[in-house]
């Protein structure tokens, strides 16, 4: 933690990247909920889900995790309890999950075969099967 701690002009703590992921520990665990920092040391052992859930995002970005459970409101305002500043504006990119996309690239070309063999493969199985139906039931 030798690094100059930075407040915004609100007055908010700063916390880079780096210092974050090094608090992983049963001393100290920090997670990251939008953007915000959140030290759950103390309530690791109060947490409903299990301390597990949270150490698995010690050090991390826990957004995606928080949001899929669908904490509660007083969850919530029991969270807002437990932050301590917020991640560095330069650092939100490293944590920002990359947008998924439906669009194959070129590289994937190379199992055109795959996208070919295996519908005419189904295709042939069902064909035999029918003929077997049909012909034993004649």
């Amino acid at each position: 933690m030798g690094e100059k701690q930075e407040k915004s002009p609100e007055g908010v703590k700063y916390f880079r990247l780096s210092e974050i992921e090094e608090q992983n520990s049963f001393k100290s665990t920090w997670i990251i909920i939008h953007n915000k920092v959140y030290d759950v040391t103390k309530f690791l052992d109060e947490h409903p889900g299990g301390e597990e859930v949270l150490r698995e995002q010690a050090g991390g970005n826990a957004t995606e995790s928080f949001e899929d459970v669908g904490h509660s409101t007083d969850a919530r305002e029991m969270a807002a309890s437990m932050v301590i500043g917020e991640l560095h504006p330069d650092d939100r990119h490293k944590i920002a999950k990359p947008v998924e996309t439906l669009v194959t690239t070129a590289k994937e070309d190379g199992s055109w075969w795959s996208n070919l063999i295996i519908p005419t493969l189904a295709a042939a199985i069902v064909t035999l099967m029918y003929r077997m139906y049909t012909t034993d039931s004649e």
